[in-house]
């Protein structure tokens, strides 16, 4: 008789093994940023995205793309003037048809971060013509996006059920399992599974080296940045696809976050720029956003052999889960209490990079506008820098573009590689009353010495992790 035994540890354990083992960490290559991919409210491209970000300006907008006038919240960031059509090879175009919107932003954010990073990939038009070679033979590139709980769409799903009411008008279960399933799209399934980004961006690229696909909500994108990260430092991968991507804008995502009770209540007359109130206890909630942001990461020596641009390197990377989600209402630790995952995350991420909490220059953290959930990420930020946090610059961005969730902490990741390659802080806008400890409050763009950045988020579920970013 043979035994097999599965031991699942926790991404914070592994992370802490990786740091106790130097000689781990020697063998390990260096891993560095050399391409950004960013689809927001603010625009189409990381340059589009820093500017708005510098000129304090907000995508939070009523929501144009269906009518959400009696949603108790309809003010939200929406990417504009987009198709992924426009984006894929011609003979891929086809497939676009089964693309649910967080999949085509996906696309659309890989096909920049190529371009941005100068890579020939099987999508690129010269290998198309059969006139030149790809950067890296295909097993070489691996893709780790990270995605949400896809809502189907509404006609759609509407056009089946409406096949399955019962004589007297109400939906019949029976005549559901029965014939109306059959009056969805045929291919309906692979609109909305959440592997699908990565699946795409991985055919249309041709990369066949590690993929996965991560679901932890606002911490998806770092954490497949991390994933990606370990890809390469283990020599599995020359260069990866990472980020994360998500719409909630639709009927059921709205809905679902406003009974969640995490949206800010918004009405005709609001002005959307100063709802979203970071840190500061009475900010009523937060407000959606559409987004991808996906990276490309390299090895840092491929990246010099091919002189590639570099915006920072990947110091170190920390996860961590806390007891609980951050789905209100919840008992007696809505408004004190630390986010003990994020707590580990950071030392993890800040051990790795073998550098201490006063080094640290700027922190992009989540900064959701949610009072009791701000109020767990700042506790957790005093516990590991002290008072050293008031001296540290903070980039906050939900304001300019909501909380775009599974593709969230891919914003933030930019933001921080932009800042450090630009060593400039963008703008911040807050409308609220931040604690004296947090540098939150509104302020203009300005130049900065950045040599390390923080970037770190807790997360619906619970979830939580931590990147250091080194200047190149």
């Amino acid at each position: 008789m043979e035994f097999s035994f599965l031991f699942i540890s926790s991404p914070q354990c592994v992370t802490q093994h990786f740091n106790k083992h130097p000689t781990l960490r020697h063998m390990s290559q260096s891993v560095v940023i050399t391409g950004l991919g960013v689809l927001t409210g603010l625009g189409q491209g990381a340059p589009a995205f820093w500017e708005g970000l510098c000129q304090q300006r907000s995508a939070l907008k009523p929501v144009q793309s269906f009518d959400a006038s009696e949603f108790a919240s309809s003010i939200a960031s929406e990417v504009k003037d987009f198709s992924a059509r426009t984006m894929v090879p011609k003979s891929y175009r086809k497939a676009v048809k089964i693309m649910s919107r967080d999949i085509q932003l996906a696309v659309g954010a890989a096909q920049l971060a190529v371009l941005d990073a100068g890579l020939i990939t099987r999508a690129s038009p010269e290998v198309i013509a059969e006139d030149t070679q790809t950067t890296y033979p295909a097993d070489r590139i691996g893709c780790q996006i990270g995605a949400g709980l896809i809502a189907a769409e509404t006609p759609e799903l509407a056009m089946a059920l409406a096949t399955a009411k019962a004589d007297d008008g109400s939906f019949s279960p029976h005549l559901w399992g029965q014939s109306a399933m059959d009056n969805l799209p045929p291919l309906w399934l692979l609109k909305y599974l959440p592997n699908m980004p990565a699946c795409h961006v991985s055919i249309i690229h041709g990369a066949q080296g590690p993929s996965n696909t991560i679901t932890c909500s606002e911490a998806s994108g770092l954490l497949s940045a991390g994933e990606s990260l370990r890809v390469i430092q283990r020599g599995s991968a020359d260069a990866c696809f990472s980020g994360g991507t998500e719409s909630k804008i639709n009927p059921m995502g709205l809905m679902r976050h406003h009974l969640g009770g995490r949206l800010a209540p918004t009405d005709p007359s609001t002005s959307a720029p100063d709802l979203i109130k970071p840190y500061d206890p009475d900010s009523p909630g937060q407000l959606i956003g559409e987004a991808a942001g996906v990276a490309i990461v390299e090895s840092q020596t491929h990246a010099k052999q091919r002189q590639a641009k570099m915006y920072a390197r990947l110091l170190g990377f920390g996860a961590g889960q806390s007891t609980f989600g951050n789905i209100p209402p919840l008992p007696d630790i809505q408004s004190s209490g630390t986010e003990t995952g994020l707590v580990f995350a950071i030392q993890d991420a800040l051990n790795e990079a073998g550098i201490s909490p006063d080094q640290i220059d700027v922190i992009v953290p989540h900064a959701s506008g949610i009072g009791f959930m701000d109020a767990r990420e700042a506790q957790a930020l005093r516990e590991v820098f002290s008072s050293a946090l008031t001296k540290i610059e903070l980039i906050t961005i939900t304001p300019n573009v909501g909380d775009a969730l599974a593709g969230q902490s891919s914003l933030q990741l930019t933001a921080a590689a932009l800042a450090l390659k630009n060593q400039q802080l963008p703008a911040r806008i807050n409308p609220g009353n931040p604690p004296s400890d947090l540098r939150a409050e509104q302020i203009s763009a300005r130049k900065a010495s950045l040599g390390y950045a923080l970037v770190c988020t807790n997360a619906l579920g619970g979830q939580n992790a931590a990147m250091v970013l080194e200047r190149l």
